[in-house]
């Protein structure tokens, strides 16, 4: 089956508006044409839970009718979206990557889905996730795990748990995609998928309207092919410009001795190395700081998490359906049970003091810097049943829960073009509220180590 061009490779978002605003394209083409790509690419890939074809083609129409009309929306207005079936989409369905019912878990659609309906992006669909977002591989034995694009001839895994956004991302299945982020769950498929993805200070965009995994650690935010086009769409969102940076001159970062780096594989090493020369290259400043607060990061983020998972669905309620979870979720979650309320406590305390001192550590700097994941995405060939969960999410793993626990922005951009045949992300860590500062040095970054290749696709199609 032929597989139509990619209308967003030509410029990304930006690029888009112009011609759409040229009437050279329109919202229904551009919808059109992922719909397109969808039905040649999507029986292999797995990134869509549901498309809503119908209703999203008249939602185009009409705005194709209001830019005829002489209304201009803004710069998102026309931009096919999927967004992560985590979040409440009012007229399509949101399975959380489960066959349990949590329809009353879930409140109405929230203020992040209205304010990019608002903006006139055409919500189209709902990607697959990891089952309630609780996992690092993206496996998803119930509901399908979507297959990495990078790879035709073996099954890579796209890291959890925002893997369909990231996969409908990377094979330009969409104009842009929302996730979810605890304590990596966009920025490590954005690193095994070779995209941008972003995790937002904590409050910056309302998480109503989604399943609440954990309500202290939970963030939504954008999925896109590079950081200037996550840069159109906070712009576009939160009404706050994204300085534009000559170069990183003046930049101070970070590099942590302790953790971050810890146990890489050559690929991601030696991408990590050849980025700091790049970054250097540029302007930018890279002293080696000490972070040793970030080895209890895991403890905690765990403690927090569970408990506050179990308090969603409430203890009899999981107790009666974790036999109906996938194997690796409900050893993820089951832990939260035999969390005290005390221990809870404490570790919430701890956060806080862990806060306040991450604040003091970048007091001095404009962000951190450091891998995303420690490896390239791992292959699961076979049955995935059989598949050794522990083994694979340790080949997952990444430093990336730090930032959630400290309560930082962080972003992953890929870096791969550097040294590496497959996927690698570099991960930005800047202080809470400095979202447009992170996005500006990441568009500058991105700049400094040049474009990223897109995946061969032409394997998935042949397999349709």
């Amino acid at each position: 089956m032929n597989i139509v061009p990619d209308i967003f490779e030509d410029g990304g978002i930006a690029g888009f508006g112009e011609r759409f605003r040229r009437r050279e394209t329109t919202a229904e083409a551009a919808l059109d044409a992922c719909l397109s790509r969808i039905d040649a690419l999507d029986s292999a890939l797995g990134a869509f839970e549901h498309v809503e074809r119908e209703a999203a083609l008249s939602t185009a129409r009409a705005i194709d009718a209001l830019l005829h009309a002489g209304i201009d929306l803004g710069p998102l207005m026309g931009v096919p979206v999927a967004v992560k079936d985590l979040i409440v989409v009012e007229g399509m369905p949101t399975a959380c990557g489960s066959l349990i019912d949590v329809a009353d878990l879930l409140s109405p659609e929230g203020e992040y889905i209205r304010s990019l309906r608002r903006s006139g992006a055409v919500i189209f669909g709902k990607t697959r996730t990891v089952e309630f977002a609780t996992g690092n591989t993206g496996l998803n034995l119930n509901c399908g795990t979507p297959r990495n694009p990078w790879d035709a001839r073996s099954f890579r895994l796209p890291s959890g748990s925002s893997s369909g956004s990231a996969v409908a991302m990377a094979a330009g299945l969409c104009g842009f995609a929302v996730g979810t982020d605890t304590g990596g769950s966009m920025r490590g498929p954005a690193s095994f998928c070779g995209i941008f993805g972003m995790r937002p200070s904590p409050g910056l965009w309302p998480t109503s309207g989604m399943f609440d995994m954990s309500s202290t650690l939970d963030t939504i935010g954008p999925m896109t092919r590079t950081a200037a086009d996550a840069a159109i769409v906070f712009t576009a969102l939160t009404q706050t410009a994204v300085p534009k940076l000559k170069d990183l001159r003046g930049v101070v970062l970070g590099r942590p001795a302790d953790v971050f780096f810890d146990g890489l594989d050559d690929a991601v090493a030696r991408c990590m190395e050849l980025t700091l020369e790049r970054i250097r290259d540029a302007g930018a400043t890279i002293v080696e700081i000490i972070v040793s607060e970030a080895a209890e990061c895991d403890d905690l983020y765990n403690t927090i998490s569970r408990a506050e998972c179990i308090a969603t669905f409430g203890r009899s309620r999981f107790e009666t359906i974790r036999h109906k979870l996938n194997p690796d979720v409900d050893a993820r979650i089951a832990p939260g049970l035999a969390v005290t309320s005390d221990a809870y406590i404490r570790a919430l305390r701890r956060r806080e003091e862990l806060r306040r001192i991450a604040k003091r550590r970048l007091a001095c700097l404009d962000g951190w810097i450091a891998p995303t994941k420690k490896s390239v995405a791992p292959i699961c060939d076979g049955d995935h049943s059989k598949a050794d969960y522990e083994v694979l999410a340790h080949s997952c793993s990444g430093p990336t829960r730090q930032a959630s626990v400290f309560g930082l922005c962080a972003a992953s951009l890929p870096v791969h073009q550097l040294g590496a045949s497959l996927p690698v992300g570099l991960q930005l860590i800047c202080p809470a509220g400095e979202d447009a500062k992170m996005l500006s040095i990441a568009v500058a970054i991105e700049d400094a180590v040049g474009p990223v290749g897109r995946p061969d696709l032409s394997g998935f199609a042949a397999s349709v």
